[in-house]
């Protein structure tokens, strides 16, 4: 049984407009406010069609850059990725696309300082070039993932995460604890890059549903994308928009919500907002949050991308747009 308090406080829907559905639909409640497994679906259904829960659950939370018209909501927040997943309401997005900073090989490589990283030792603090890193302990993940999984809706809930090979191979495995694996992506940068074996020109992507079985947009859509790395950017790890569109555009419908809760670059922000989706995002980092804040303000109001200028595609075969 599901009571109507709980069902209020753990979805974010408005009690009077709960209410109001259970009365429409005839919904017999036991106890005054009792629902049982069998109606419960058809009122979650109702919640996951329920505009602005997000926005409501949110309204105390300070957003750095909001931005609301016709086609897009964008909205960003300073905030540790787990501390804002547990401010959503559950069932609330459709898609979570993202890219965790995780520490494990940067941990497993004992950096000291380099070019792009500046003082290893000195990330995530002020002067530091270097974000603060998620510390990928299994534990740490677990609690992520599970957050993810609360969030994302049960009938759309479509998630992508990037992995290293190091996290690949130290907490892949634990997404399948959480979600249905469908496909490991491989994006080939092309050229290859730093390593002291073996030189590195690709990164993963896990595909995975949260337990429904919408499918993708088009099943022609290949398992290796080519896209070319960003060089000389202003923000460390900066991905291609390009991977990000094919993620969002493989799996969105205009209107859909989709939330990347290690933001970086926010070039998630601006593939959503090509796709015609709402957009939800945060970042611990102030040096990623003032970077992102200008740049989808800029892209939203003149269409242009100040942080990559240049589409990233080598293939003429497009199926990301």
């Amino acid at each position: 049984m599901y009571k109507t308090s709980e069902i209020i406080a753990e979805y974010g829907i408005n009690e009077s407009r709960l209410k109001e559905y259970i009365i429409q639909q005839n919904i017999p409640l036991v106890n005054e406010e009792e629902i049982s497994k069998k109606y419960f679906q058809t009122i979650l259904s109702f919640i996951e069609k329920t505009e602005d829960r997000i926005e409501k659950r949110l309204k105390k939370a300070e957003a750095t850059f909001k931005y609301n018209s016709e086609n897009n909501k964008v909205s960003i927040y300073q905030d540790d990725a787990i501390s804002f997943l547990k401010k959503l309401p559950s069932n609330s997005v459709d898609i979570i696309a993202t890219d965790p900073a995780y520490s494990g090989m940067n941990d497993k490589l004992q950096l000291g300082k380099g070019r792009i990283v500046g003082k290893y030792a000195d990330k995530g603090k002020e002067n530091g070039k270097w974000f603060g890193e998620f510390e990928d302990s299994e534990e740490n993940y677990n609690e992520f993932l599970s957050e993810c999984k609360r969030v994302l809706k049960k009938s759309t809930g479509h998630i992508y995460i990037m992995f290293d090979s190091y996290s690949l191979l130290s907490l892949g495995n634990v997404v399948r604890n959480h979600f249905d694996v469908k496909n490991l992506i491989t994006w080939d940068k092309v050229n290859i890059g730093m390593g002291h074996y073996f030189r590195r020109r690709h990164e993963y992507v896990i595909f995975a549903t949260n337990g429904n079985t919408r499918k993708i947009r088009n099943r022609k859509f290949p398992d290796v994308w080519r896209f070319k790395r960003i060089h000389s950017s202003k923000y460390p790890t900066q991905k291609p928009v390009e991977v990000f569109q094919a993620m969002i555009h493989a799996s969105s419908e205009e209107g859909f919500t989709v939330c990347d809760p290690f933001l970086g670059s926010a070039s998630s922000a601006i593939a959503s907002i090509k796709n015609n989706c709402n957009f939800i995002g945060c970042d611990i980092s102030g040096k990623s949050i003032e970077m992102s804040s200008s740049r989808i303000f800029e892209y939203l109001n003149s269409g242009k991308d100040n942080l990559q200028t240049k589409s990233m595609a080598i293939d003429d075969k497009i199926f990301w747009e």
